[in-house]
């Protein structure tokens, strides 16, 4: 089975879309950065080569292409991080927000991710497709263009989750444990 890596998992087999229906009920909206520290949290830098913050998303990168994740640039991480996780969500969904792309065990000393790439070391959760492994925008048809956000943790601590975790189960496992939070922002519609 193919694992690729980046936010945007596999969804070329929900017809309906991002959270249009028929699919699992959505995951709650990730509690703010504050919520998952009692410490100040600081900010990672995230970027694509793909799409600039805001910008929109290649094709390539969604259920209309490829369905491999983005390529992925992290900077700024504090010295003390342990691992890093991440998260990709579509705002907009029809249901609440919409889990793309789970992974967390990241190596601290990542600062890429080739598009596609699985970091070696790291787990995938399960997203909101039902699926195990990053699964790309794929909104309904005659949307507006929908927001995907993509954020990077760093935490001081190993998370141990099996590869079926939720969202809710990842940000339960670090909560209090954060150090730094980024994000990029992407959109895509399909007409």
């Amino acid at each position: 089975m193919r694992r690729s890596w980046m936010i945007a998992v596999a969804a070329t087999a929900v017809t309906a879309g991002c959270g249009g229906g028929g699919g699992p009920a959505a995951a709650p909206t990730a509690p703010s950065p504050t919520a998952l520290s009692p410490t100040a949290v600081h900010r990672l830098t995230v970027s694509s080569t793909a799409f600039p913050d805001g910008g929109a998303i290649p094709r390539r990168n969604t259920c209309d292409g490829a369905d491999v994740s983005p390529p992925l640039a992290l900077g700024a991480v504090p010295a003390h991080t342990a691992s890093l996780a991440l998260l990709l969500r579509d705002l907009d969904a029809a249901h609440g927000t919409f889990t793309h792309w789970l992974v967390w065990d990241i190596a601290a000393h990542t600062t890429r991710l080739a598009a596609g790439e699985h970091p070696r070391g790291a787990t995938e959760g399960r997203n909101d497709f039902g699926r195990t492994g990053y699964g790309g925008p794929c909104p309904p048809r005659g949307d507006r263009p929908h927001r995907y956000v993509l954020t990077v943790y760093a935490v001081d601590r190993r998370v141990s989750l099996g590869a079926g975790a939720t969202p809710a189960d990842l940000l339960r496992a670090f909560s209090g444990h954060t150090l730094a939070v980024g994000t990029v922002t992407g959109r895509y519609g399909r007409g």
